[in-house]
């Protein structure tokens, strides 16, 4: 077989991949931890049980695998967002902070978090991988902030705002929280342009 031939193969596999990742994210936020089985993802994604677990050998593979590459895709998105940073935006950067925490994404990893709260085996993995996540989500809102974080109180801050992010995330799974939400993110643009300067 030449590097010809294995290339089509390499797309085929890295397209069913991606298929299965994205199918397990859809899943997991839509069913829950306890109803995301590898069978429905694979199902899902069209492809057999066998290639899914080719893939991912197991259920946790699969989905902490899912939750890392979409956060990925997450955080280059905003980069895309903002191809200049957005500094003299700030309330736009809040607001796609918090869009990120309103979606099938954080759904998904709010599922996988509550189970690895009561499972041992996924919680030393879910714990690594929320670290790996949470350290590249505050790289790129420092980034897009234009944040000097030698300056006393601006890691705190930017990190206050990811977890306030994360907090409308939750209120928002109960109930429709856009006017609140809003007014929220205007003070803390506010707040954000105090502290940063």
């Amino acid at each position: 077989m030449t590097a010809v031939d294995r290339a089509p193969k390499q797309d085929r596999s890295r397209a069913t991949r991606q298929r299965l990742l994205a199918a397990a994210v859809a899943c997991l936020a839509e069913r829950g931890w306890a109803g995301s089985t590898v069978s429905a993802v694979a199902l899902r994604a069209g492809v057999s049980r066998g290639a899914a677990q080719h893939h991912f050998p197991t259920r946790e593979d699969l989905f902490t695998a899912a939750v890392e590459y979409v956060a990925e895709e997450r955080c280059q998105a905003l980069r895309d967002l903002f191809p200049q940073g957005a500094a003299g935006d700030r309330r736009a950067v809040v607001a796609a902070l918090v869009d990120g925490c309103t979606g099938p994404l954080f759904r998904a990893a709010l599922h996988l978090w509550v189970a690895a709260s009561n499972e041992d085996q996924l919680r030393a993995r879910v714990t690594e991988l929320e670290a790996r996540v949470g350290r590249e989500t505050h790289r790129v809102a420092v980034e897009l902030l234009g944040a000097d974080e030698s300056r006393p109180g601006t890691r705190e801050t930017v990190q206050g705002l990811l977890d306030m992010a994360r907090g409308l995330g939750l209120a928002n799974l109960l109930t429709d929280d856009t006017a609140r939400r809003e007014r929220v993110i205007e003070q803390w643009a506010g707040v954000l342009d105090g502290v940063l300067g």
